[in-house]
């Protein structure tokens, strides 16, 4: 996709980050309709889930709980419609250029997922619905979208079905293969994005899901093999890449970021290279061996949803370039659109142990929220701000905590 640097101001550019924002439980997954619980029930299972994945027990909580009319049957609320009225709220008063959205726009299976219902309605009701105040308030504002896992969920046509509907949306962009390029603003001052499809990326590999030990550290894959606690990714034939569409979209990363010609050059897609979640670090080591390189030498930051909080990370690089003398790459993490999920507070500590070249700089979980990022030209810098929105689904904006980093692509 060609430049549409007109319409923006040379000094700053400004835009939201959101993901992970596709669910509503008019769309439930499978397992609560055919083993429906009350929310005691779903209370219970919750805890017996996070004491299982060895988490403090002083820390546990639970996202907001939805019990549907006349039933007593309940499942986790969605906090979509308040996120995105406040980020409309945001935007009256801060520049929104435009947004990212990272992946997972459709729960719990995608576009096509067999269930009986109308799938234009459903990407009406998921991914535009809850966007109708902010493109309200900003008219000609447009989101680039990534594809998740979620989205993968069902089949190919269920991609084919996005990437479709997409198209014919004023206030939506994505690649019909799924990952694509942008750039925006004047030249000397611009940013060219480099938008991925991570779950292409992981399905080309084979790797194991291992569990963490009772102190939140890491199992080695020998141990976990021989204890027989290692179980292998699933990944459903219609995922795998085909005719080499994973490597190609690799070659396409690489070589578009080293002839980059724009000032700022920024990556996303849905999967972490790190985070604290504590279920999503096998997918992070896969992803690191496939493009940390090329983040590291050529990109200012790489933002990612996947996990359901709001995470800011850094990774120096010197793993990767053992002579590193450019800044530390910032990690954004940005899943918090319509889900809440915990953090594993054993397993950062043991991250922070295991990992030199890694760093947690903030992290807030069991919210709902969003980050604006700002790219300043006057300072050369990249200035992030994460915000949340509370339980009582009001949309109120609730600040968090700023950042800056410096430019560091050449």
């Amino acid at each position: 996709m060609g430049s549409a640097g007109s319409v923006y101001a040379n000094d700053t550019i400004s835009f939201l980050a959101f993901g992970d924002g596709g669910y509503h439980p008019d769309y439930p997954k499978t397992k609560h309709i055919k083993k429906p619980k009350n929310k005691a029930q779903f209370i219970a299972t919750e805890k017996a889930e996070w004491l299982e994945e060895n988490r403090p027990i002083d820390e546990f909580n639970h996202a907001p709980i939805y019990v549907y009319p006349g039933t007593e049957i309940a499942t986790e609320d969605t906090g979509a419609a308040a996120v995105g009225m406040a980020m409309a709220k945001l935007c009256n008063s801060k520049p929104c250029q435009f947004g990212i959205q990272l992946g997972d726009n459709i729960y719990p299976d995608g576009a096509d997922a067999n269930d009986g219902k109308d799938d234009q309605k459903r990407m009406d009701d998921l991914i535009l619905e809850p966007l109708k105040p902010l493109f309200r308030n900003n008219k000609d504002l447009v989101v680039y979208s990534a594809l998740g896992n979620h989205d993968w969920k069902t089949s190919r046509k269920g991609v084919k079905l996005q990437t479709e509907w997409m198209a014919k949306q004023p206030n939506f962009h994505m690649d019909k293969r799924g990952y694509y390029s942008y750039t925006i603003g004047t030249a000397g001052n611009d940013v060219e994005f480099f938008v991925l499809d991570t779950n292409m990326l992981l399905s080309g590999q084979h790797y194991y899901e291992i569990p963490l030990r009772k102190d939140g550290s890491e199992q080695g894959l020998a141990s976990a093999l021989a204890s027989g606690h290692a179980e292998v990714e699933d990944i459903e034939v219609h995922e795998s890449p085909v005719n080499g569409e994973d490597h190609k979209q690799l070659a396409w990363l690489a070589d578009g970021l080293k002839n980059s010609k724009a000032k700022w050059k920024i990556v996303y897609g849905h999967h972490i290279l790190w985070s604290i979640g504590g279920t999503k670090y096998d997918e992070g080591h896969v992803l690191r061996r496939l493009i940390l390189p090329e983040l590291c030498q050529y990109a200012d930051v790489y933002i990612a949803g996947h996990e359901h909080d709001l995470e800011l990370l850094t990774d120096d690089c010197t793993r990767i370039l053992p002579n590193n003398t450019k800044p530390k790459l910032p990690l954004i993490i940005s899943g918090a659109a319509s889900k809440m999920r915990g953090t594993h507070s054993p397993f950062a500590h043991q991250q922070e142990k295991r990992y030199g070249e890694y760093a947690l700089i903030w992290a807030k979980s069991f919210i709902w929220g969003f980050a604006h990022i700002e790219l300043d030209n006057r300072s050369d810098s990249l200035n992030v701000s994460f915000y949340t929105t509370p339980r009582d689904k009001s949309g109120a904006v609730e600040p968090e905590a700023s950042f800056s980093f410096k430019h560091r692509s050449e």
